[in-house]
């Protein structure tokens, strides 16, 4: 089977426990149980890993950067949402 018709899976690792899965690179593999296997032994070599997902990249959704300012735009009118929009309370050490 040749790459051309090989599904292309998108590669996440997790370097330590604690940490989120980080994008890495991507693997043509003809199903999910050999691209595991594959990123693996491509992206996690010297044991750098704790975990890894694999994700068929025909199954990843994505807004384009060409969009950003209207795609992102109405989070600005949110301000609740940023931590400047509170105040903390006088006397409060931890919060």
């Amino acid at each position: 089977m040749s790459q051309q018709h090989t599904p292309l899976w998108e590669v996440f690792v997790r370097a330590r426990r604690g940490l989120a899965h980080t994008h890495v690179g991507s693997l043509h593999a003809p199903d999910a149980e050999l691209a595991l296997r594959n990123a693996r032994d491509l992206y996690t070599r010297r044991q750098e890993g704790v975990s890894i997902w694999v994700v068929p990249a025909s199954a990843i959704t994505a807004s384009s950067p060409d969009e950003k300012d209207s795609f992102f735009d109405p989070a600005a009118d949110k301000v609740y949402r940023h931590p400047t929009f509170y105040e903390v309370p006088e006397g409060v050490a931890h919060l």
